[in-house]
């Protein structure tokens, strides 16, 4: 069986989607002998970036083909998901099965499989850009009416993809994506090395994600604040900061202060050491499909301080504590208990490492290759 998927969203460097991606097709590749894959990537401007992922992904297997679509991905999202027109073996030759990304919805004579990682544009379209909230409606659209099988990242999703696009039970598959195997503890001197790069003299409270509305930054620096001016914090000796990476993504751009880092998009090997380092992960987010970083951060022995929206609270159970998304109070009185009280924070890592050994790219990418046979049989 030959496999078409479409790897484009890779380009979009730091976010969710690109590292599902990479990390799926990379494991799918590596463990899967009997089938063929087609990768393929719609690109003009940054075409070189997937061009590097298909050059990486030949060392892992050089039985892959591998092509590109030169047409920028707003074009594409106009022509395939506006128009509907052009079927995709016209452009990259025959398949059986075709994996889609998250953006656009191509047409074709194949079986056809999906990743819906979350329906943010239907339950709360606020929080995305309008483009994208319209791009994702008339991908959706397709979706309903062409796709065999969709897959789930987590149940939450999948309860919204049954109750907002009112697709069948038995066409969704639930399959947790895994945790890349560089996130664990690093070294004393690991740490030290990225807390002397990034200029962090004392202790600090970490956050990572695409800066936008959805990741509820505003009321964690007004909580950060107040955090700061509680007496048993206040009088410590040494220098809290707030420590803030992700790339600018849309809505209203912060501001740093002196006790505000942002650093922007980091090279992802710097972030085991980030999160080994920071006394805890702070992700309050209005709404998540999944939420890597939080299961990143346990799998470093990183506390995790999170709300239960979208999957949230699925994906962590017990491990991490759980905050009201609307109250800065909340925040602080859950950041104090980190920073007061050792044997919470110990207890914490603790059920943190047991919690993520059940999040592991093996069975997930082992699956998905079993969906894709049964559904081609």
């Amino acid at each position: 069986m030959k496999i078409a998927i479409d790897v484009s969203q890779i380009v979009y460097e730091g976010t969710g989607v690109a590292n599902y991606t990479r990390q799926l097709v990379k494991k799918l590749i590596s463990i899967d002998r009997d089938n063929k894959y087609l990768l393929f990537g719609l690109s003009l401007r940054q075409k070189s970036k997937i061009i590097s992922f298909f050059e990486e992904l030949k060392t892992l297997n050089n039985t892959i083909e591998a092509k590109i679509i030169p047409f920028p991905q707003r074009l594409g999202n106009f022509i395939w998901n506006n128009l509907h027109l052009y079927k995709l073996e016209n452009m990259i030759g025959d398949f059986d099965l075709y994996h889609s990304s998250d953006w656009i919805e191509f047409p074709t004579r194949s079986k056809k499989v999906t990743t819906i990682h979350d329906l943010i544009i239907l339950k709360h379209p606020y929080l995305s850009h309008p483009y994208i909230v319209k791009t994702q409606k008339r991908k959706l659209n397709w979706v309903t009416k062409e796709t065999d099988l969709i897959l789930a990242d987590s149940l939450s999703t999948k309860d919204d993809i049954e109750k907002f696009l009112k697709v069948k039970p038995d066409k969704i598959a639930v399959v947790y994506p895994g945790i890349d195997k560089i996130y664990q503890p690093q070294s004393t001197e690991a740490v030290n090395w990225i807390r002397h790069k990034h200029q962090i003299p004392g202790e600090y409270i970490l956050m990572v994600g695409t800066l936008e509305p959805r990741k509820n930054l505003e009321l964690v620096i007004k909580a950060f604040e107040r955090f700061l001016n509680h007496s048993l914090i206040s009088s410590r000796k040494k220098p809290i900061e707030l420590v803030v990476v992700g790339k600018y993504g849309w809505g209203e751009r912060p501001i740093s202060n002196h006790n505000i880092k942002f650093l922007g998009f980091i090279d992802k090997k710097e972030l085991p050491s980030l999160y080994s380092g920071a006394k805890v992960l702070i992700y309050p987010s209005l709404y998540e499909g999944f939420g890597l970083p939080v299961l990143e951060a346990m799998a470093c022995g990183c506390p995790v301080i999170c709300s239960n929206q979208g999957s949230l609270k699925e994906i962590v159970n017990s491990a991490a504590l759980i905050v009201d998304t609307q109250t800065e109070e909340d925040i602080t009185s859950k950041l104090t208990q980190i920073f007061i009280d050792e044997e919470l924070r110990k207890i914490l890592i603790e059920k943190g490492l047991e919690n993520v050994r059940k999040f592991d790219w093996d069975k997930s990418a082992k699956k998905i290759i079993s969906l894709y046979n049964k559904l081609c049989q």
